[in-house]
């Protein structure tokens, strides 16, 4: 997995939750605090989503086969739909039901000092994973917003990390909520509420994840920043003379496929217009390093042919 996967981030948010989840599990031993439980399950849920990140980053560096001429590039959203399908059904669906019976059979939480501290504890704790994610996606977000950042980034990895630590800082909040009116009160029906918030917070953030990872699973072009440079470089104005039409799908976050018709002078040779089509894709790798994979095909149509705005006309035009 290359630096721009986020890898550090990962470490650090699988470092955070495995001693965090230790600490929220004795904290339930001797409080009895659903909300502590549901707690350490989420965190065991999320080191067991990290090592899925890794994992999937590790099987994706495999060299491509005849079976999979195109690489394992795509290893890397699988692994991320299936965080989502974890932290869905071990985290989210897990909470809900722990906060349904702490409802419907409430009792009192026992030394309290133990879940307390040790909300206090994992607060602190993932707020440190939490900012390592932050900085490490801001040296990739550029002028994208968080939300735009999240929609389309193409490596999954720091989304993934990013959303399970925001989840993850707000659950503790609401697990610290719920003890801590299930102590004021006396009334143990709010742990179980914090408890059901937490599934549903998770759940939700588990439905974000793989609707974003079922687009990069689907293929997804490349983003308006790279389509412009590929254009740009593609024709010289010279054998290049334009661009009929062009594909572009990402095999991999690091890893773009570019498919295109260019339009060549009728009079060039054949030697001419390969020499034309190799220094086209020169260009366009110089421009775009992670476009590895270049298929063009040279045609020639009339001057007064569109562009690439309008592909369907243009190959109708090609004489």
């Amino acid at each position: 997995m290359s630096a721009s996967g986020g890898t550090r981030a990962i470490v650090a948010a699988l470092a955070a939750n495995l001693a965090i989840a230790a600490a929220k599990f004795v904290a339930f031993i001797f409080s009895g605090s659903s909300s502590m439980l549901a707690e350490s399950v989420h965190s065991l849920a999320d080191s067991g989503n990290q090592g899925l990140l890794l994992l999937g980053g590790k099987k994706a560096q495999r060299e491509a086969t005849p079976q999979h001429p195109f690489g394992y590039g795509r290893e890397r959203y699988i692994y991320a739909f299936l965080v989502s399908i974890v932290l869905f059904s071990v985290g989210g669906m897990f909470a809900i039901y722990e906060g349904y019976e702490k409802i419907k059979e409430p009792h009192a939480i026992e030394a309290w000092y133990w879940p307390v501290g040790v909300l206090v504890f994992a607060i602190i704790a993932e707020s440190f994973s939490f900012r390592t994610a932050i900085k490490e996606s801001n040296e990739i977000r550029g002028k994208l917003t968080w939300t735009q950042f999240v929609r389309r980034a193409k490596a999954p990895e720091l989304p993934v990390v990013l959303l399970e630590d925001l989840g993850a800082l707000v659950g503790l909040v609401l697990a610290l909520f719920g003890v801590g009116l299930a102590l004021i009160t006396g009334n143990g029906v709010w742990d179980g509420i914090g408890t059901l918030c937490i599934g549903v917070l998770l759940i939700l953030i588990a439905i974000v994840l793989a609707a974003e990872t079922k687009s990069l699973l689907l293929g997804e072009a490349a983003g308006t920043e790279d389509v412009e440079k590929i254009k740009a470089a593609m024709v010289d104005g010279d054998t290049v003379t334009g661009l009929i039409h062009m594909r572009t799908l990402h095999l991999g976050p690091e890893e773009l496929l570019v498919a295109a018709k260019v339009a060549v002078r009728h009079d060039n040779t054949a030697a001419q217009v390969a020499h034309a089509i190799d220094a086209a894709e020169e260009r366009i790798r110089t421009a775009v390093p992670i476009a590895r994979v270049i298929y063009l095909e040279p045609d020639i149509y009339k001057e007064s042919a569109p562009t690439d705005s309008a592909p369907a006309q243009a190959e109708s035009k090609a004489e």
